[in-house]
């Protein structure tokens, strides 16, 4: 590994990595490296065909682009093309499944009504006044406020401290605003103008954005086993987690974990729809994923499906993180974090582990592009 002389290094090659590197490599004209501690890039955003049914498989959950940016849409389009693919979830709740997130279809076949938007939206009202919080505090709270006690115990509870593998009166009430709730029979999950799955996979979106000759992608590498070779005025953009690299100094943050089974059922559906959420505290895994439903252009196999059951589990320092719990006490340390990360002269933290953030794929490439015209580009390094 030759890095004498190097200016720019990234450690990661999700979004946030990829992105700041194909800018430098392709914008600035300057060579870059990038240190992946997986056999593949694209972090968990990465999607690879399946080798008994070549249907492209999400390896680490459903990936579903979607922005209102239209400076991101307009970026990302450079490297892929997407096809129409609009996200749509259900729900089984005591075996009976529901359209979610909630809206006039869930409400009316969960209380047997047959509500107007207007009668649907009065009946919601008396049932949020009737246990609401005003002030809520937290995520539990917040639900309440939004849907009602009883909505939010068939739909929300149960499903959430299976997913977050914590208390919902211990997480942030921010968790739960990123889940609409509807008075109509609007079934998209996104409201977003820009939506789609990449015609090519994730995997191709990658390999393009990291296909500068400048670019070197060195796989199977870990970042602490090597800091010590990287040349001390070298700038290091960090996409992982901010505990890890101070050594968890101030303790390890909290962090959701995932784990997923696969299973290729000689079926030609599963279950009708990519992506089927388990409400019930009971069911062990959260969700199931059908990965062949995000591809309807595709001529997939008919005879053969792919399944993906996703159980959640709490981090650890042996664990891959994926979400960031964020409870009162996550974020104090995560300040003390950051106090440590601005006393660094040529690291920059980015991306979702780096931050400490729950950023969608667009927040990941608007933040990446931020940085990169702010910080790096023109600052003569």
């Amino acid at each position: 590994m030759n890095l004498s002389g190097l200016k720019y290094l990234v450690v990661g090659s999700g979004f946030f990595g990829a992105v700041i590197a194909e800018r430098i490599a392709n914008d600035l004209g300057e060579r870059v490296v990038v240190l992946e501690q997986r056999d593949h890039v694209g972090g968990n955003s990465y999607s690879a065909p399946d080798e008994a049914t070549g249907i492209d498989c999400h390896l680490y959950g459903s990936h579903i682009f979607h922005t209102k940016n239209g400076k991101v849409w307009d970026y990302i389009n450079n490297f892929c093309s997407f096809n129409s693919y609009r996200h749509k979830v259900l729900t089984n709740h005591r075996g009976v499944v529901y359209q979610m997130p909630v809206n006039l279809d869930t409400i009316n076949r969960f209380f047997g009504t047959a509500f107007t938007p207007g009668e649907a939206r009065a009946f919601v009202d008396e049932e949020m006044r009737r246990d609401c919080n005003a002030e809520p505090h937290n995520l539990e709270e917040k639900a309440i406020s939004l849907v009602g006690r009883r909505l939010y115990e068939a739909f929300i509870k149960g499903y959430t401290a299976k997913q977050w593998q914590t208390d919902p009166k211990l997480l942030p009430a921010s968790i739960i605003s990123r889940l609409p709730f509807r008075f109509s029979y609007k079934i998209d999950y996104f409201d977003d103008p820009w939506q789609g799955i990449p015609l090519e996979g994730y995997g191709a979106v990658f390999k393009r954005l990291l296909a500068a000759p400048n670019i070197d992608v060195l796989m199977d590498t870990d970042y602490f086993a090597v800091r010590d070779l990287i040349p001390a005025d070298c700038l290091v953009i960090y996409t992982g987690p901010i505990d890890r690299f101070f050594d968890y100094r101030f303790g390890m943050l909290g962090w959701r974990s995932l784990r997923f089974e696969k299973e290729v059922v000689p079926v030609g559906d599963f279950q009708g729809t990519a992506v089927m959420n388990y409400a019930d505290e009971e069911v062990p895994f959260t969700r199931i994923h059908e990965f062949r439903h995000y591809h309807d252009e595709r001529p997939y196999p008919t005879d053969n499906t792919v399944i993906y059951r996703e159980y959640s589990l709490p981090g650890s320092r042996d664990m891959d993180p994926y979400y960031p719990v964020n409870t009162a006490h996550d974020r104090e340390t995560y300040e003390q974090y950051c106090r440590l990360a601005a006393q660094e002269a040529n690291v920059l933290f980015g991306g979702r582990l780096g931050t400490y953030s729950y950023l969608d794929m667009d927040r990941v490439i608007e933040q990446a592009l931020q940085m990169y015209e702010t910080k790096i580009r023109g600052t003569g390094l």
